[in-house]
């Protein structure tokens, strides 16, 4: 199956599920993660964020709340409709295989569950995507569920699931510098914490590509 019907089926489970996907992750706490993208954010506030699979937009909204001029980007058109009515904020609807982002715009992207639903074969592009959009020294944060680099379908869904060393490769070769990692849930042993946050600033050599 080619990557973009691989893609196209994820987003039309997430468009089926919309309402109920908004009300299972509204009580969802990710302050820590959206805590670890703004103390990397060099600068003075405020900030442009693009929060990357913004879904319904609760963290859009958070943003927002801080001060921040947030934006949002998802490849599902009910959660992208249902995040604009709920923050009134600009949210982009795009395929993630098709992003269409003006050069150097963005402060900081937050990816919190997003880009573990890209197809291995398509993330070096992506990545590179983002890091275009980022503007020098901008930082990029992602949560991904772990795993031992399986991927394949769950619950209609596509996933990858990367260990901290194969994610790691993928995104330093798009031209990010690690800053730091951690698991979550926090204050739980290794066993219970599925989700690995990573944080990522753009290297000198990105930034010197992307310039005039």
């Amino acid at each position: 199956m080619q990557a973009h019907e691989v893609t196209a089926i994820t987003i039309a489970e997430y468009d089926r599920m919309a309402e109920a996907y908004r009300r299972g992750t509204a009580g969802h706490d990710v302050s820590q993660n959206i805590a670890a993208l703004l103390e990397a954010i060099e600068g003075e506030a405020p900030h442009v964020i693009l929060d990357l699979g913004c879904g319904p937009g609760r963290d859009l909204r958070r943003f927002t709340e801080l001060g921040h001029e947030a934006v949002g980007l998802d490849g599902s058109g009910e959660l992208a409709a249902m995040a604009r009515g709920e923050t009134g904020c600009e949210v982009l609807h795009q395929d993630f295989l098709a992003l269409d982002l003006p050069s150097a715009r963005f402060d900081g992207i937050f990816a919190n569950a997003s880009l573990f639903h890209v197809p291995s074969r398509e993330l070096p592009r992506v990545l590179r995507d983002l890091a275009a959009t980022l503007k020098p020294d901008g930082v990029l944060f992602s949560s991904n569920p772990r795993g031992r680099n399986e991927e394949g379908w769950a619950g209609g869904r596509y996933g990858c699931f990367h260990d901290l060393a194969t994610w790691r490769a993928y995104v330093t070769a798009a031209g990010f510098r690690e800053l730091r990692h951690y698991y979550r849930p926090p204050g739980r042993p290794p066993a219970e914490q599925p989700w690995l946050a990573t944080v990522w600033r753009k290297s000198p050599a990105r930034n010197r590509e992307s310039g005039p």
